[in-house]
């Protein structure tokens, strides 16, 4: 059989669905998606050249210092990391006088509560009452801190775990935790292991972490490379595109002129969700492989294939693998172990990162408006409804409305109260 013009008296049709059609198994879409990201990349440059001839060039890296520095002689967020050491310290003293027994566990548990406590109150009062910091600094410094507080966290469980080795099952545990017992308790409790966890990037602590070989120099120049690139890149597109958009945004706020902040919500959807992209890619990819390349740490895996998710549940588990191991570690699986059902624990899971993200929001703006905290609660419906009723592509598609909506809803949200609160009661 030769192929060319169909014979005489051949069948040349055949019951078949259209290739467009889910019925007909056809999954190769690349040139469609081709299509798709050319006629995004053309529209966002119509876009971004429709900014610059409006607005001119905004762009001005100094600018940047006055968003940590109201007065160059005051330094109030690199005082507080300065002050973060005590609490370190605190944690290291802790544990080691619990390894020789002159603290009872008891009072070890108290001291550490107090110590974490003071963590998050301390800073959050600086932060509140001194009129030097900045929203940015105070944000910055408060992000520092709460990581510490999640590292000392670990710290003092797994250390807990290790003094509680005393049955087979537990030494079992201790071989896996000792990593070939390389290091073993409490040898660890030393100030270069301590600090060799603050620097790790990773929340959850082990005696003995994987380490790589050797230090690969053009890997890390790479990685350097793109940090600074990045960051100049995320400064530029906030300052030229974010900014005009959400200054104009505040009269249709004020109005509360519906079909205005519609617009303004889909203008401000696409820059926003282009910087948390490129935000995304500087922290958990080049920011944390630059760091764990210089520390030869093993462990690479700080994201996964969170693009593709089908649910809510599978991109919170997937985007940020160090928040969701330390999750699982030491906050859900001890409440399952506690006889808390699974719906309740994670309930549990979303309300501690929905307390840390308003944390984070609204003490360094000096307001407490709750939408960070809103938005994080209502991601437990919203992971039901997705989980229950879609699937597939048409699930993917919701988590990518939720994170491309959801997002600049926040912030202008946040915006306007601040604007109110500070801005226009001055001019009253």
């Amino acid at each position: 059989v030769t192929r060319g013009p169909m014979n005489k008296g051949e069948i040349c049709h055949k019951t078949q669905e259209s290739l467009l059609s889910s019925a007909s198994g056809y999954n190769n879409y690349r040139g469609i998606l081709n299509w798709c990201v050319v006629m995004l990349v053309l529209n966002n440059a119509r876009l971004f050249l429709e900014n610059l001839l409006r607005y001119g060039v905004l762009v001005d890296p100094i600018q940047v210092i006055s968003l940590f520095l109201h007065d160059p002689y005051s330094w109030p967020a690199a005082c507080l990391l300065i002050v973060s050491n005590v609490f370190i310290l605190v944690a290291l003293y802790t544990e080691r006088q619990l390894s020789k027994g002159s603290f009872s566990e008891p009072v070890g548990f108290l001291v550490h509560c107090i110590n974490m406590a003071i963590m998050l109150t301390f800073p959050a009062a600086v932060v509140l009452l001194v009129p030097s910091m900045t929203p940015v600094g105070g944000a910055f410094v408060l992000g520092i801190y709460t990581i510490l507080f999640l590292k000392l966290y670990s710290y003092k469980d797994v250390n807990m775990w290790c003094r509680e080795l005393s049955t087979v099952k537990a030494k079992k545990l201790a071989r896996s935790l000792s990593c070939d017992r390389k290091v073993c308790y409490p040898g660890n409790l030393t100030i270069r292991d301590m600090y060799y966890f603050v620097f790790a990037p990773t929340l959850c602590y082990e005696l003995n972490f994987p380490r790589s070989p050797k230090i690969r120099t053009s890997f890390l120049l790479r990685r350097l490379f793109e940090m600074l690139f990045f960051i100049q890149l995320l400064v530029g597109l906030t300052q030229q595109w974010m900014i005009p958009i959400i200054q104009s945004s505040m009269k249709p706020l004020e109005d509360m002129d519906l079909s205005r902040m519609t617009e303004r919500l889909l203008r401000l959807a696409v820059p926003n969700h282009l910087l948390w992209l490129i935000f995304f890619y500087w922290f958990f990819h080049s920011s944390m492989n630059f760091t764990a390349e210089l520390l030869r740490f093993g462990d690479r895996q700080f994201y996964k294939d969170w693009w593709n998710s089908e649910t809510v549940t599978y991109f919170w588990q997937n985007w940020n693998i160090p928040v969701h191991k330390w999750c699982l570690r030491h906050f859900y699986k001890p409440l399952l172990r506690r006889g808390f059902s699974k719906m309740v624990s994670q309930s549990a899971v979303f309300f501690l990162s929905a307390f840390f993200h308003e944390y984070l929001v609204s003490v360094p703006l000096r307001m407490f408006r709750l939408w960070a905290f809103t938005g994080m609660m209502a991601q437990l419906p919203l992971a039901w409804f997705v989980g229950r009723f879609l699937r597939g592509n048409y699930g993917n598609a919701a988590v990518w409305i939720s994170l491309i909506i959801g997002q600049p809803f926040a912030v202008l949200m946040y915006v306007h109260d601040y604007y109110v609160l500070h801005f226009r009661q001055e001019a009253d």
